[in-house]
């Protein structure tokens, strides 16, 4: 005889959840970053050649951003089907859309062989990759989040948050590995093995999120038949203030970080002349931290508040914007890595909260959508522009006391924002908010 309970069977069913949330968003990120770290490094070579250093890192900086501008279009159609659908069928088809674009790019033929067609192919790539994430996130925080209890969601919904510095760890780690082990030819087929490694990561991971169940947040949702026609139109006409306010918290947050992992291999090998296998290694160490102080800052948000454990993020990056370039410009190896490191610190400071601080805002019906839309809304005003604003004042400035003062501005917008994000408590909960999972399926309550 089964000696499963209910209960038992939610905790399984909760680590599962967290499980494959936290494997699929490391795939999806891996993806990313990976194409963020050849655009800085390889495709201003083989895609965008015979141009001068800073309008080949411009224009692949600029197909870059194509992907940020795509990610709002994601979370909405995406929101559209997490909201109506579920959770799970939609997240298995933004992994599968985002692993075939990434192997697509690594068998991309370079300019050099079939012109101008090269550039447009990576471009649509990259809009469909933008679009893939763009759903997401959504689905990959509310899917643990929703399988969590009131007491620990800035921990739950922290899990899914450490994609980022597991899939910047991947990505960074198989680059400088095939740059290590191709030598010179890596900038010839080294920079494709790493996007073709992608096939078997989302293997996996279909393989992890086909075992979970839906959240006991959208069953609730769909047995008391409150799930909406149109979820998009729903949070924008009932929840726009949340929207808005969740996209620019992250301005202190999403700008500074693409600075921090993508634009410093730029401004460090081109403006510093320090080594890419340097920068690379310190990145990876930084990324590495992520794993403790990502989940950590989440845990901190249950007890203390999520708002203030954002806010101290907000205020330490912004205090650190000059000191961190103070530091890379020394060149001595120790205080570059001092930068890189503390400087991921001060986001995940913000990214261990940011999860449950967004999405409990949003009634579960429309969470998917109103969530990933003010989520994702920041690729477009923040991370996307990020280095291509930082690349015009390093060339306008040669200095970046101009890059400094924008993390400081980005940082003022976001503790503005954070003031006017209207508050949510559980007394008080949001609007079409269903039940939130506090019993097990069948009335168990949980220990």
């Amino acid at each position: 005889m089964s000696t499963d309970t209910p209960t038992t069977l939610f905790r399984s069913q909760r680590r599962r959840a967290v499980v494959a949330s936290t494997v699929g968003t490391s795939i999806e990120w891996y993806d990313f970053f990976l194409y963020g770290t050849a655009a800085a490094l390889v495709f201003p070579h083989v895609f965008f050649p015979g141009q001068s250093p800073y309008i080949g890192v411009l224009a692949s900086f600029g197909t870059q951003f194509v992907g940020f501008a795509a990610r709002p279009i994601g979370a909405a159609i995406f929101g559209h089907y997490g909201d109506r659908i579920g959770r799970k069928a939609t997240l298995v088809t933004t992994l599968m859309i985002m692993g075939v674009c990434t192997a697509l790019i690594g068998v991309l033929p370079a300019e050099a062989t079939i012109g101008i067609a090269a550039p447009i192919l990576l471009t649509v790539l990259r809009l469909l990759q933008g679009i893939a994430v763009g759903g997401e996130w959504g689905g990959s925080v509310l899917l643990a989040m929703e399988w969590g209890s009131d007491k620990r969601r800035g921990f739950m919904a922290s899990w899914p948050q450490l994609g980022v510095p597991i899939g910047l760890l991947l990505s960074t780690a198989m680059v400088q590995l095939m740059s290590a082990t191709t030598g010179p030819e890596f900038l010839t087929w080294g920079w494709r093995v790493p996007f073709l490694v992608s096939l078997v990561l989302v293997a996996i991971g279909l393989y992890v999120r086909l075992q979970v169940l839906e959240s006991p947040a959208f069953t609730r949702v769909k047995e008391t038949r409150s799930v909406v026609r149109v979820p998009v139109v729903e949070a924008f006409r009932h929840q726009w203030r949340e929207i808005l306010t969740s996209a620019f918290v992250r301005m202190s947050e999403q700008a500074p970080f693409y600075l921090f992992v993508t634009f410093v291999l730029t401004y460090g090998t081109q403006q510093l002349q320090l080594s890419r296998a340097g920068l690379l290694t310190d990145t990876l160490i930084a990324a590495a931290i992520g794993f403790i102080s990502v989940p950590l800052f989440g845990y901190l948000s249950d007890l203390i508040g999520r708002r203030m454990m954002y806010g101290i993020g907000i205020v330490c990056t912004g205090v650190f914007a000059f000191p961190y370039f103070g530091l890379l410009n020394t060149r001595v190896a120790g205080l570059v890595l001092l930068a890189i490191v503390v400087s991921l610190i001060f986001h995940d400071m913000q990214y261990g909260p940011q999860g449950a601080l967004i999405a409990e805002s949003f009634g579960a019906n429309i969470r998917y959508s109103g969530a990933g839309i003010g989520y994702q809304l920041a690729s477009v005003v923040a991370g996307g522009p990020a280095p291509l604003i930082a690349a015009a004042i390093l060339q306008n400035t040669g200095s970046s006391t101009g890059i400094a003062l924008y993390i400081v501005g980005c940082c003022v917008v976001s503790f503005v924002a954070l003031l006017f994000m209207p508050r949510t408590t559980a007394a008080s909960p949001p609007p079409g908010e269903a039940d939130r999972p506090a019993h097990a399926p069948g009335g168990s309550a949980l220990a």
